[in-house]
């Protein structure tokens, strides 16, 4: 993971520990696998109602995370009973046929879990290829809101199921009586990790006017402190997410709004095209790039408001609907907020960036829709059966 994607020991690590939480989780899950008899109308006759594989599932799983999201996309579908057919993706081929591999050691049957790798010329005509196939009955995919619709008008095409956790811009809300220093660090933690290269990265940061300047100080001694000058700057996937990132910040900068910590040219030595430290700016507004693009790396907006109602009405702003965070020290008022934000999770007092097992995971808007972790519903379907008693 780190040589192929440039990953940190700490993302490394964390994806690991993802990975081994998504096998126990579902392993636990086996047992709840079951059906029920319902009372009919007719007391002469019987009902059940089964949950029963799908059959063949086409998973695919992005880069950015290969391990968490390589066993999420997998395993779930085989403890339910089906087989898989699993594309990696073409920037960690080797990090996903790992979760294969790995898999098969443990006695996985050969014949259920098949990976596929290809080149990336080739790989929108081996997903429609696949979608397409008669064999297969549901597909899942996680990856980038563009590829997303894709995959769904495919999967629309051949009237087939598909759960889809795609992109984000998360919204961080930082109210007036939220703990700053907390707030910072989570916010920085929850932006920068792995470069921003996360789904769930806190993209824009929503604070209140009264306290903006007081934040922003305590944002860039969170950034000296958590990603140091002397540490080497975090590593992106090639050097065109560099230049995306530069040019979202150079074009809000000529517009109006003002650098409150990096600077553009920064890289190791400031020269190693793929790696970038954070950014992050002040005084984004609409008709900026980077007000609603998604950056995926890491630089970072950080916008005042003056109410809850304005709060809300930023976060809920543009496409995307992943996650959130709230940070207040008035838990009514966080759960007030939490309610009203259009995303499958809001995190108060923490970082946007959270996925367990214990928790269904998943989208609003073009975020995508269905849930993984959320038991077999997913990956089985429902039969009914009647009989004469």
């Amino acid at each position: 993971m780190q040589s192929e994607c440039g990953a940190g020991d700490a993302w490394s690590s964390i994806n690991i520990a993802l990975a081994k939480d998504c096998l126990l989780g579902t392993a636990s899950r086996i047992g709840t696998l079951e059906g029920r008899i319902p009372g009919l109308n007719d007391p002469s006759v019987g009902g059940l109602v089964l949950r029963e594989p799908y059959g063949v599932i086409f998973a695919m799983a992005p880069w950015n995370a290969p391990y968490a999201l390589g066993f999420r996309a997998v395993v779930g579908p085989v403890a339910a009973g089906n087989t898989v057919v699993f594309k990696g993706s073409e920037l960690s081929p080797r990090c996903l046929w790992a979760v294969c591999s790995v898999l098969e050691e443990a006695g996985v049957p050969a014949g259920v879990l098949n990976y596929l790798a290809c080149s990336p010329a080739n790989a929108p005509g081996v997903a429609e290829a696949v979608i397409g196939a008669p064999a297969v009955k549901k597909i899942n995919f996680t990856g980038s809101t563009a590829v997303g619709r894709i995959i769904g008008k495919l999967a629309g095409q051949h009237l087939k199921p598909v759960l889809l956790e795609l992109g984000g811009k998360a919204p961080a809300i930082v109210c007036e009586d939220a703990d700053l220093t907390l707030a910072a660090e989570q916010c920085v933690l929850g932006g920068f990790l792995n470069a921003g290269q996360i789904c769930m990265s806190t993209e824009k940061v929503l604070v209140h006017q009264n306290i903006q300047e007081a934040f922003e100080a305590e944002l860039r001694r969170a950034v000296d402190k958590l990603f140091p000058l002397d540490q080497d700057p975090p590593v992106l996937i090639n050097a065109a997410a560099v230049v995306k990132n530069k040019e979202l910040v150079r074009d809000a900068t000529s517009k109006g709004a003002r650098l409150v910590h990096g600077r553009l040219g920064d890289g190791a030595g400031g020269e190693l095209r793929t790696a970038l430290r954070p950014l992050v700016v002040a005084g984004v507004q609409p008709g900026m790039d980077m007000y609603l693009a998604e950056s995926f790396g890491p630089s970072m907006s950080v916008i005042g408001f003056d109410s809850d109602a304005e709060a809300l009405r930023l976060a809920n702003e543009g496409e995307y609907g992943l996650s959130a965070a709230v940070f207040s020290r008035d838990l009514r008022r966080a759960l007030r907020l939490a309610r009203r934000i259009e995303a499958g999770a809001v995190h108060i007092n923490r970082m946007t960036v959270q996925d367990e097992a214990a928790l269904p995971h998943g989208g609003a808007k073009s975020s995508g829709y269905g849930r993984f972790n959320a038991g077999f519903d997913e990956w089985t379907r429902a039969k009914n059966i009647t009989y004469d008693l």
